[in-house]
């Protein structure tokens, strides 16, 4: 029996979405990439076998065509600039509904969100993944690391249990394609709570060179984030969470390893992977 199905994967060119495409080609399924310039597909580095197909999530209306034959569909909760809540979440569902779709998985964006309501309000088999920090995070340290050795943050004992955004990729290629995830929350974290210490060792171990870490007060981080352009909701919510990580930040979880039958991959791991990003 043929088991291979067609997933539709918002979000595709994204550092969550594409390892979720990747994941779903390794496992022999066939993959749609959703994205307003299908041209942006080969910059992203889908793999070949992911069909990119023209759609936008805040113009519902055209998406009827890319949810053909759709077995499972990936959403995010954004769409616009600045990461806008999407407010067509009753439209994509209906949508979905009508072309047969079975699964939906939603990426948390952090809070409340019309789109992810309606999906939990829909009759489809629902799975909401939720990771906490991104390792892909730490590349907004490899310039520093290149041009100085250096990291400068606040609050460097922090903790965070940070995820493999590959594992965040296989969770969801498993709720997408199997049974048993229905109606389910997935807290995805790494395996380790780690302080920024321990990342920045991890990096110099991996590059082959020593990195000084030095701790920024609260005052400077936020002339240097303001100097930088972010927000002044950014900038607060940053020292929010760094100066008191919610315990879902930094307490780790074992959904990688139930969801996906072996354990988490390690900062050490990712480390190692993206080493030459912090090399000279």
């Amino acid at each position: 029996m043929d088991t291979t199905q067609t997933i539709l994967v918002t979000g595709a060119t994204g550092t969550v979405g594409r390892r979720i495409a990747d994941e779903l080609v390794r496992r022999g399924h066939r993959v749609r990439a959703l994205t307003r310039d299908p041209a942006s597909a080969a910059a992203a580095r889908l793999p070949d076998a992911v069909d990119a197909v023209r759609g936008d999530l805040t113009d519902p209306a055209g998406l009827a065509p890319a949810l053909a034959g759709v077995d499972a569909l990936h959403l995010i909760t954004f769409g616009g600039e600045m990461f806008a809540p999407l407010q067509t979440g009753p439209e994509i569902v209906g949508l979905a509904r009508a072309a047969g779709v079975r699964r939906i998985t939603v990426l948390h964006g952090g809070g409340p969100s019309p789109l992810e309501t309606a999906v939990r309000d829909s009759a489809l088999d629902w799975t909401v993944v939720m990771p906490v920090e991104f390792m892909a995070n730490a590349l907004e340290w490899a310039e520093p690391i290149r041009t100085a050795d250096t990291v400068e943050e606040p609050f460097t004992g922090r903790l965070s249990a940070m995820v493999h955004e590959a594992d965040i990729g296989a969770v969801t290629a498993v709720a997408l394609t199997e049974d048993g995830h229905a109606g389910r929350e997935y807290l995805i974290t790494g395996p380790q709570s780690l302080t920024l210490q321990d990342k920045v060792d991890a990096l110099a171990a991996a590059r082959g060179r020593a990195i000084r870490l030095v701790e920024l007060s609260e005052e400077e981080a936020r002339k240097r984030w303001a100097a930088a352009g972010q927000p002044q909701e950014v900038i607060d919510f940053l020292i929010q969470v760094y100066r008191d990580t919610p315990p879902e930040g930094k307490n780790v979880t074992d959904v990688v390893e139930k969801v996906t039958g072996r354990p988490a991959r390690t900062f050490t791991d990712w480390a190692r992977e993206h080493a030459a990003a912090f090399r000279v």
